[in-house]
């Protein structure tokens, strides 16, 4: 890459203090990860500052490149191969072997401006290993053993990004805000998941309903929703509106330049469930999406707002 080249990358990626060209590459990567795979999220990211979008985007990065190992499937990729490639990961992040993988340069970069724990990576992966193994979780309890690793760990690794004036009040509204992202994702792939044999929701609050997998299964293959499971369902939306609401008075205790961005996330991701609901709970045939027109609707209006965050933060 030429010295132009090398520059004009590090305007985009708002990181002016990284020279070294295949850090670029790395942070580049995980931008276009994010772009590719994570639409509401990575609109939500336009609306921090330039110099903390390369970290969100490398964090991202690397929780993709996990679930890719776990949800690429081939023949020749069995759960062996999967938990072989997991290990190769955790083993590259664990010895900085930083040119191992295209994700990690920038990984490792982040994690050491940010003094991210490696503990909250380690996690992240035991909840990866979980994926190869088990498939229903018979109570909220074990789900939430799941959860803390998939989805709480990454607001925690967030935190120090978005800033804080103190982590350790903040640190349960973040990591209940990635546990409501991780919900609403269950909720909206009811039908992908079950096709890779998979149920992210308690059994026993589904039975409580009087819904097991064979119902679902059936809902699957007829492309209906079942009104026991219509219920079930109404009560995990309700239960996961009610960990938005909680994860909601958090953000005030972000950095101002910071809000904007969770602010709209947490909308734009909330109204997944909007329109879950709006379909009767469709999720067996339809994947729930918010209108292109109401997120630009609504990153417009967190855009104005991060724009004057940041003009009074200066």
């Amino acid at each position: 890459m030429t010295v132009i080249g090398i520059e004009m990358t590090r305007t985009a990626l708002g990181t002016p203090r990284i020279s070294e060209p295949q850090l670029h590459r790395s942070y580049r990567y995980c931008r276009q990860l994010n772009a590719r795979h994570g639409k509401t999220f990575f609109l939500a990211t336009r609306l921090l500052a330039a110099d903390q979008r390369p970290a969100v985007h490398a964090l991202y990065g690397f929780a993709r490149r996990a679930d890719d190992i776990l949800d690429e499937f081939a023949p020749q990729r069995g759960t062996a191969e999967r938990a072989r490639q997991l290990d190769a990961l955790a083993a590259c992040l664990r010895e900085r072997q930083a040119s191992a993988d295209a994700v990690l340069p920038a990984v490792l970069d982040t994690a050491d401006r940010y003094r991210i724990p490696a503990a909250l990576f380690d996690a992240f992966l035991a909840s990866m290993q979980m994926d190869l193994t088990v498939t229903d979780y018979p109570d909220r309890a074990a789900l939430d053993t799941y959860i803390y690793g998939s989805a709480e760990v990454i607001g925690l690794q967030l935190l120090p990004v978005l800033g804080t004036a103190c982590a350790t009040e903040a640190a349960p509204y973040a990591a209940a805000l990635g546990k409501a992202f991780q919900l609403t994702n269950f909720l909206r792939d009811v039908g992908e998941d079950l096709l890779r044999d998979r149920v992210y929701l308690p059994a026993d609050e589904l039975a409580a309903c009087g819904v097991d997998r064979d119902l679902m299964h059936w809902c699957l293959a007829r492309q209906r929703t079942e009104p026991r499971v219509r219920r079930a369902l109404a009560a995990q939306c309700a239960l996961t509106r009610d960990i938005y609401r909680f994860a909601d008075a958090g953000t005030a205790l972000l950095h101002g330049r910071s809000r904007p961005c969770v602010a709209t996330a947490a909308t734009l991701y909330s109204e997944i469930l909007d329109r879950i609901e709006d379909s009767d709970f469709a999720v067996f045939h339809h994947r729930a999406t918010v209108p292109n027109r109401r997120r630009a609707r609504v990153g417009a209006a967190g855009l104005a707002k991060a724009w004057w965050a940041r003009r009074v933060n200066r």
